[in-house]
């Protein structure tokens, strides 16, 4: 129906950014699982698990609007161009991210957009996956003996075909007591290990890569940050999964959770 003079138009919709966490439905915030309940719009990443989307109302309307490596549903504008649209109908949504919006989930970019379009909007925080990964698989990210700084990076490659690299800071990324943990980097190990080294981190730092982490079919593989691309191919490891790097890893054997 169009607006006419007479018509006022409705009242904008609501946005809120929900932060889905690493995939357990029990590590969300209270907070967070309360929108869920009483979503009735939600547009949805391809890393939130199906444990969370279980928690939607079941007549909630989903719209799958998740990029993975190859394939995007829809461009980041065209998502952001989505919510304003719906909140300029009217009606309200949760939008649902996997981890935390703001730790490489480019909620940022969103919530600017909607910002500039006047719409309004609440973001809920979420565990990101480093967090998980460190609590679930035993590995501190700080610790008095081992690390005083935790750096996050994004090891996402650039470039095309016989150019791929990696874009980061590297002599930042190797400095002694330290830990690195390095999101969406499992296609660009190799890179990633030999700029390491190459920039002066030991080859036998320990390394861990943590697939999955808070599922039940979490797993840990463990080296050095020379091995790691080598065990990864070995052990078959899959994404999603993130890279830690530091002496905290040495800790693994002995605060990994027993059951």
């Amino acid at each position: 129906m169009t607006n006419t003079p007479d018509s006022p138009s409705p009242a904008l919709g609501h946005v809120t950014l929900v932060g889905a966490g690493p995939g357990d439905p029990e590590l969300l915030t209270v907070k967070a699982a309360r929108a869920l309940a009483q979503a009735t719009l939600v547009l949805y990443d391809h890393l939130v698990s199906n444990a969370v989307m279980d928690l939607l109302p079941a007549d909630c309307e989903r719209i799958h609007v998740g990029k993975r490596k190859g394939l995007h549903t829809l461009p980041q504008a065209e998502i952001t161009a989505e919510m304003i649209r719906f909140a300029r109908a009217g009606r309200s949504l949760v939008r649902l991210k996997g981890g935390d919006p703001y730790v490489f989930g480019r909620g940022g970019e969103e919530v600017a957009g909607l910002s500039e379009a006047g719409v309004p909007f609440t973001v809920i925080p979420g565990i990101t996956a480093a967090q998980a990964a460190s609590c679930l698989a035993g590995i501190p990210l700080t610790h008095r003996d081992h690390a005083q700084s935790v750096v996050l990076a994004t090891g996402h490659l650039q470039g095309l075909h016989g150019d791929r690299h990696v874009d980061l800071d590297w002599p930042s990324l190797v400095h002694q007591k330290q830990t690195l943990v390095i999101y969406m980097g499992l296609g660009a190990l190799p890179i990633i290990s030999e700029q390491l080294v190459a920039h002066g981190m030991p080859a036998d730092t320990p390394a861990a890569l943590i697939e999955r982490a808070s599922l039940p079919e979490q797993r840990v593989v463990t080296g050095t940050v020379a091995r790691l691309p080598a065990l990864a191919v070995a052990h078959q490891v899959e994404s999603p999964a993130l890279i830690m790097i530091g002496g905290v890893v040495s800790l693994h054997p002995l605060l990994a959770p027993h059951h």
